[in-house]
């Protein structure tokens, strides 16, 4: 048996935890692939990445975008899963994205044929709006304004990361404006800063 009790102690007395950087990736495990695959891609706006094979033989298919991956996993046994939701629970395990419009989403949604809910959240003269909806097994996602909150601490001086994008210097054009070179991999890479003084934090 290996004692995590003294790990866990010298983390917290270092302050922080883990040393993090980034969420990487999701991990979901669908009825069907196909129908998970054209989901994250057509509706939310994935798209298919390489990645090596896991270490079984289970279909999968690995995505990518706004900075985090989507890794789907065909079940082994569909019918031994538990039974979907078809309610839309707000309170319901999730994944949150933040918008552009949410006017438009809705929108696109309804287009679409995609059952939602909508829920407005309210405190100190600050509201975020909020829409449900699941994907082809039940499992829910959310897309909200969360970004109106500000992120406070509750722990004086908690570092906080934030994602940086990292890409290689601006070349000259031969019109003499820039532009910058192209990445030729799945994402352009993101670097972690701490934040000096929380200057992320809108406060």
């Amino acid at each position: 048996m290996v004692n995590t009790t003294v790990s866990v102690n010298k983390a917290a007395a270092q302050g922080g935890g883990l040393r993090l950087a980034s969420l990487n990736h999701i991990s979901v495990v669908c009825r069907s692939l196909e129908s998970s695959l054209a989901f994250y891609c057509d509706v939310l706006g994935f798209f298919p990445i390489r990645r090596p094979d896991p270490s079984t033989s289970t279909a999968h298919g690995a995505l990518f975008n706004f900075g985090i991956g989507v890794h789907l996993l065909q079940a082994e046994d569909p019918e031994g899963m538990p039974p979907m939701k078809t309610e839309i629970d707000p309170k319901d395990n999730h994944i949150s994205f933040t918008c552009e419009s949410l006017e438009v989403v809705q929108w696109q949604l309804k287009e679409m044929g995609i059952r939602y809910v909508q829920r407005r959240v309210e405190e100190g003269g600050i509201h975020v709006d909020q829409l449900f909806f699941h994907d082809p097994d039940g499992f829910m996602i959310e897309v909200c304004t969360c970004d109106n909150l500000p992120i406070i601490p509750l722990v004086p001086g908690q570092p906080c990361k934030r994602a940086v994008l990292d890409v290689p210097p601006a070349k000259a054009s031969g019109g003499g404006g820039w532009v910058v070179e192209a990445v030729d991999v799945p994402a352009a890479a993101c670097v972690m800063m701490t934040c000096p003084e929380q200057a992320c934090m809108q406060v």
